[in-house]
């Protein structure tokens, strides 16, 4: 799916480590919400509240998930879950657009 319909968009962007990652917020119909991002080359962590489900649209970049000691690759067409209340490392090789989806 290239887009989304009948949705509310957050007019402000959520911006960490300093502007290499932004997101803006979007919530469906029925209440759920997900982030559509972008991260610019460099190593980030993260921290999950939910459980999350990173869907990789373009880009390249390798994750360290929780619980785990090795890095694995992920490119466009590609995702990954992330438990709730857990923290994960990226490697971004290269611009990486994704869709983040919260589970309550």
């Amino acid at each position: 799916m290239s887009e989304f319909t009948n949705v509310t968009v957050s007019k402000e962007a959520n911006v960490y480590f300093e502007g290499q990652v932004s997101s803006r917020s979007i919530i469906f119909v029925d209440g759920t919400k997900k982030t559509l991002g972008v991260m610019l080359p460099g190593e980030y962590e993260f921290g999950t509240e939910v459980k999350e489900l990173m869907e990789i649209t373009s880009g390249e970049l390798e994750v360290l998930l929780p619980e785990t000691t090795e890095w694995k690759a992920f490119s466009g067409g590609m995702s990954f879950d992330v438990p709730a209340n857990a923290k994960f490392g990226v490697k971004v090789h290269q611009i990486t657009n994704y869709v983040c989806s919260y589970f309550a």
